[in-house]
């Protein structure tokens, strides 16, 4: 071979060699974020039902017959009758 003739083959070996290394960093990569975006979607689910829970907890605590049922028996508080109530006018 000439000394120009084994120039295009080794730079065509370089390329292809560079090229599969970027194709094996990119399947890495794009394995790496699927499962990391895996992970969020699993986190997001959780905290979602979390949330649910905490709302569902959270009206169940401000319940009104909640509320009532331990002024009663915790607090011995009882309903006024209409003449111990007071009406103020502005």
């Amino acid at each position: 071979m000439s000394s120009k003739g084994w120039f295009v083959p080794t730079l065509l070996t370089a390329l292809v060699v560079l090229s599969a290394f970027f194709v094996s960093y990119s399947v890495h990569s794009t394995r790496q974020l699927t499962h990391e975006s895996q992970q969020l979607q699993r986190k997001q689910s959780q905290l979602h039902t979390d949330w649910g829970r905490l709302i569902l907890e959270h009206s169940t605590w401000g319940s009104y017959a909640r509320v009532e049922r331990i002024a009663r028996e915790e607090l011995n508080m009882i309903q006024p009758t209409a003449e111990q109530r007071v009406v103020e006018k502005p």
